[in-house]
C-alpha cells in the first residue's frame, strides 16, 4: 500500500488555522483568542517558515484578522464558513497515495454531539478546494486530533477516544484499524487508554502523546503534587515503552513536564497540555498557560528538535474553548 500520512515534521506547503469568529461562542475571550491565534501565525510564517492560511468567518472575523494580520508577509487571510475554529478535527487528513496527494474527510458529529455547529462538516471541502486536492470522503466518524502519524504508517490513538460509543457505535479494535488502513494507509495502530480529565474530546491523542521523530514518541510526566493526570501520564509510558512501530523498531519514549493542575474560574481541572504543540517548517510552536513548567518543557522539547527554533506562546483565551495550536490547525504536506 502506498497510502500514507507524512509525519508532521515533514516538509509543508501550508498551514491552515482557524481564527476566532464567533462571538456568541467566545464572549469576552473573543479577543484574547484572536490575538492569542495573531501570535501564532506571525511565528508560524516567521521562524516556522510556513505558508499560513488562515480562515476566517463572516465579516467581523475577517476584519479583526485583517486588523491584526493584514501586513504580515507569510499569512493569508481566507474568507470562509465553520462552526468554530477546532480544524485540526473538522478539517481534512492530507495523505501522499503513490504519486497523488488527496484530503480525506471524514464525517464530524461534535465529539460525540457535545457541539453541534453549522458549518462544522463543510470544513474539510473548503480546504480541500482552497490546497486544489480532491477530497476524498469516508463514511465514519473520525478527528484528527484523535489520531497521530510517523509518517511510516504508525498510527497512535486512544481506546478512550476511537472506540468510544458517542463515535462509531459497537467499534472494535478491529473494524477501527480496518476503516484506518483503508483511509489513511495505517499500517500499524498503537492503542493508548484514556486520556486527559475533563477533556470534552474523549481523550485526544494530540493532548497526551506525539511522534516527534522515527521510533520516538514524547508524552507529559506530571508537574506539582496535584496534577490530575499523573496516573494516566505514567500508564502511557508504560505502555509505550512495550510498543514498536510499523517498522518493528523499539519505540524511544521521552517524557516532557505537564502545565500541571490548570483550573478554570470554577476551580476545575482543564485539559491543558504542552503536548498540543505544533510542528512547523523552522520551528515548533508549544502552548503555554502561565505555567511555571513551561519553561522546562520547552528546553525539552529543544534537545528533541535541535533543527528547529522552539518558541512557548501563550493560549490561555484559546484553551477556554476546549484546545490549544495543534487543535486550530491543519498542516498540508509538500
Amino acid at each position: 500500500m502506498d497510502r500514507l500520512v507524512p509525519a508532521e515534521w515533514s516538509p509543508h506547503r501550508a498551514i491552515w488555522l482557524g481564527f476566532p469568529s464567533h462571538a456568541d461562542l467566545w464572549v469576552e475571550d473573543l479577543e484574547p483568542a484572536q490575538a492569542e491565534v495573531a501570535a501564532l501565525a506571525r511565528a508560524l510564517a516567521g521562524q516556522g517558515r510556513e505558508r499560513v492560511r488562515l480562515i476566517a468567518h463572516g465579516e467581523a472575523g475577517v476584519a479583526a484578522a485583517q486588523a491584526l494580520l493584514g501586513d504580515v508577509a507569510g499569512v493569508e487571510i481566507v474568507p470562509g464558513r465553520f462552526g468554530d475554529i477546532w480544524f485540526r478535527d473538522t478539517g481534512p487528513i492530507f495523505v501522499k497515495d503513490g504519486g497523488a496527494e488527496r484530503a480525506i474527510g471524514f464525517r464530524f458529529n461534535g465529539w460525540g454531539g457535545k457541539y453541534v455547529l453549522p458549518h462544522d462538516d463543510e470544513v474539510a471541502g473548503q480546504i480541500a478546494q482552497g490546497a486544489g486536492v480532491a477530497l476524498e470522503a469516508h463514511d465514519f466518524i473520525l478527528e484528527g486530533g484523535a489520531v497521530d502519524h510517523d509518517g511510516f504508517g504508525t498510527v497512535l490513538t486512544t481506546r478512550q477516544c476511537l472506540l468510544n460509543a458517542n463515535r462509531n457505535e459497537g467499534w472494535t479494535e478491529t473494524q477501527a484499524e480496518a476503516a484506518l488502513a483503508h483511509a489513511l494507509g495505517a499500517r500499524k495502530v498503537l492503542w493508548l487508554g484514556d486520556g486527559l480529565e475533563n477533556d470534552h474530546t474523549d481523550g485526544h491523542v494530540d493532548n497526551l502523546a506525539r511522534f516527534v521523530a522515527p521510533g520516538v514518541v514524547a508524552c507529559p510526566i506530571a508537574f506539582g503534587a496535584d496534577d490530575p493526570n499523573a496516573q494516566v501520564y505514567d500508564a502511557v509510558a508504560r505502555d509505550l515503552a512495550g510498543m514498536s512501530d510499523a517498522r518493528g523498531e523499539k519505540l524511544k519514549v521521552m517524557r516532557i513536564p505537564s502545565p500541571g493542575r490548570i483550573e478554570d474560574e470554577d476551580g476545575e481541572a482543564i485539559p491543558a497540555s504542552h503536548m498540543n504543540f505544533l510542528i512547523a517548517n523552522g520551528a515548533v510552536v508549544m502552548p503555554t498557560y502561565e505555567d511555571e513548567a513551561s519553561e522546562f518543557a520547552l528546553q525539552a522539547l529543544a534537545e528533541i528538535f535541535p533543527d528547529r527554533q522552539v518558541i512557548g506562546l501563550p493560549s490561555v483565551a484559546i484553551l477556554t474553548g476546549g484546545g490549544s495550536f495543534h487543535c486550530i490547525s491543519q498542516q498540508e504536506p509538500a
